[in-house]
């Protein structure tokens, strides 16, 4: 088939590799967001430009302009792998079959942009990917295909993003090219009564509050790491938490240092306590926690907040 492909970041270009190697359907065109001044340029752009591929970078897709460029393509597939420009259905519909989407969750449930977050903050047990046919509404549309992972009680962001749901992404959409050219692609209704939304896991939403159970602060903490990394305040200044554990039998007042060790420093909580083992504070570098110990001198009875 001609395909368009419309992404940025690693997993488009991950996707556009995955798609030349395979070598069964021709990319027309690839599309990605604008340059951004001062910043790298896009991995799919790069990518797509050093393998001779044709590169379209529109700020939107309602001119009429860009609406004809794609008709010239014709292409039969417009495939979405990671797309954060509203494309309307007018753009979506000029492929002869259709656009289909790819969404970091099972839909309907975690509808919206941090979708992997939510779920482990949550402290879900899985979570998975879909690959579904887009509408105007907001991860709406009928659904293609499903893939699950587990959620493991130690895995982090990175761990579920990177090392699960980004490598079978790339294979579902293999998957659902092949069974769009074969005609065999379903199309099943998401169900709204299942439906779930959350909008951006932002700075506001990362904050700690230590007087949570113990647990919550610990899904947090992971929900949000690399990004964009739970936080407290030490001295009126910004302490990120990435890598930690719980710790049983351990108490003392909420926010409050009950412990250091060689792994780290232990924070007391509503219920238990919160190992930290590898923080950044302020505008630092991530070190690991017994390093920063010794920078601010760090004491037992001393607060966060």
């Amino acid at each position: 088939m001609r395909l368009m492909i419309m992404g940025q970041q690693s997993f488009g270009q991950k996707c556009v590799e995955a798609i030349l190697q395979k070598g069964e359907d021709e990319i027309v065109g690839v599309y990605c967001a604008p340059d951004k001044e001062g910043k790298p340029i896009d991995p799919i752009k790069e990518f797509a430009l050093a393998s001779g591929l044709r590169v379209f970078q529109p700020d939107k897709f309602s001119s009429e302009k860009v609406k004809n460029q794609i008709r010239e393509l014709a292409p039969d597939l417009c495939v979405m792998a990671y797309v954060v420009i509203f494309v309307p259905e007018e753009v979506r519909g000029i492929p002869k079959y259709g656009s289909i989407c790819f969404h970091p969750s099972l839909l309907p449930k975690h509808r919206g942009p941090s979708s992997i977050n939510w779920p482990i903050i949550a402290g879900a047990n899985e979570t998975g990917l879909t690959i579904f046919w887009p509408n105007d509404g907001l991860d709406e549309g009928e659904i293609l295909l499903q893939k699950k992972v587990n959620i493991e009680p130690n895995d982090t962001l990175g761990d579920v993003y990177f090392s699960k749901i980004f490598p079978l992404g790339i294979e579902a959409i293999l998957e659902s090219i092949k069974l769009v050219a074969e005609g065999k692609a379903p199309k099943v209704p998401q169900n709204n009564a299942d439906a779930t939304y959350e909008s951006w896991c932002d700075k506001k939403a990362a904050k700690i509050n230590w007087s949570m159970p113990t647990e919550q602060i610990y899904n947090l903490i992971r929900g949000t790491n690399p990004q964009p990394g739970a936080w407290t305040t030490y001295g009126g200044k910004e302490l990120k938490i990435f890598d930690c554990a719980m710790i049983d039998g351990t108490y003392g007042n909420a926010g409050e240092i009950i412990q250091l060790n060689s792994d780290g420093f232990v924070v007391g909580t509503l219920d238990q306590g919160i190992l930290a083992k590898r923080v950044k504070f302020e505008n630092n570098k991530k070190i690991v926690a017994t390093e920063f110990v010794t920078q601010v001198g760090l004491k037992v009875g001393e607060k966060f907040s």
